[in-house]
């Protein structure tokens, strides 16, 4: 008895499905760019506008600066010298500054320079890489500080100390320093630059309001209305300012991709195991109908 030969159609099957099942796995390792841990990683500014020419003595006088803007500052050695800048989800803020000492002959010996970073609740948040303590000689012209944070999540436990988006405060100050040389002229100039690091740190949830001073207040002003003498509320507006591109609206992450790039690996791999253990149906000697 003539039988009609099988098609042998498994071998193309399997070698298409090994093929989406590589392209899915290049696609999901491309879609998030890992996040460098290597401490003389330079994160990339946002720009070089030029900055302010002054620094704040306190929390509350913090002198604004933009995403990737730098600042420079006369001062004295000795004095509080605060800068703030927003900071938002997916992002690792990098802190430097750069201070140019007097000249070596009106110096009576070392000193040390610290720089520090709060956030918006004025939590002192710790520094990943760099150098957050400097000890400048009697004979150094300059002495430079970095401070790389950790990055900025989108929500976190309340009893927890992670960074959230909101203000970040600079402060740069000398903490040891001979007695003779207090209140010598110091120039001071601060860099704020970011590195994007996608939702590979995100949280499960997203603030009401960024940590902003004063945000909340801004807040119920625009949604109460008019007063008693029938004034319209007074607009928002925040010390520290925002992204220029706006605070992240919290829905939208790179996660989505890995999702969905799961997703799909999951469907081909069941289509896969299943053309494996289907079996390769009726023999071709077994004749139709045994």
């Amino acid at each position: 008895m003539r039988t009609t030969p099988r098609p042998r159609r498994t071998r193309g099957i399997r070698r298409a499905l090994t093929g989406a099942l590589l392209a899915g796995l290049t696609l999901l390792t491309t879609a998030s760019p890992a996040v460098a841990d290597d401490p003389s990683a330079s994160a990339s500014p946002a720009g070089d506008e030029a900055g302010p020419t002054e620094a704040g003595t306190t929390f509350r006088t913090a002198t604004p600066l933009k995403q990737g803007q730098s600042g420079i500052a006369q001062a004295s050695a000795g004095d509080y010298l605060y800068w703030v800048f927003p900071a938002d989800a997916g992002q690792r803020p990098t802190v430097r500054a750069t201070v140019k000492l007097p000249e070596s002959a009106a110096r009576r010996g070392t000193s040390t320079w610290q720089v520090d970073v709060y956030d918006g609740l004025r939590r002192r948040q710790a520094c990943m890489y760099g150098h957050q303590t400097g000890k400048a000689a009697a004979d150094a012209a300059t002495v430079e500080l970095s401070c790389v944070l950790r990055p900025v999540r989108s929500w976190s436990e309340p009893w927890a100390n992670d960074p959230l988006p909101g203000s970040y405060y600079i402060r740069l100050t000398v903490v040891d320093l001979p007695a003779a040389d207090l209140g010598l002229p110091v120039g001071v100039q601060v860099r704020t630059s970011f590195k994007e690091v996608g939702g590979s740190h995100d949280g499960d949830g997203t603030l009401a309001e960024p940590l902003v001073p004063g945000v909340s207040v801004a807040s119920a002003s625009e949604t109460g209305g008019t007063d008693d003498g029938g004034a319209s509320a007074a607009p928002r507006t925040v010390a520290a300012g925002e992204p220029e591109d706006g605070w992240a609206s919290g829905w939208w992450t790179d996660r989505w991709l890995w999702t969905v790039g799961g997703g799909v690996l999951a469907a081909l791999a069941a289509v896969f195991g299943y053309s494996l253990t289907r079996g390769r149906g009726r023999p071709s000697h077994v004749p139709p109908g045994v």
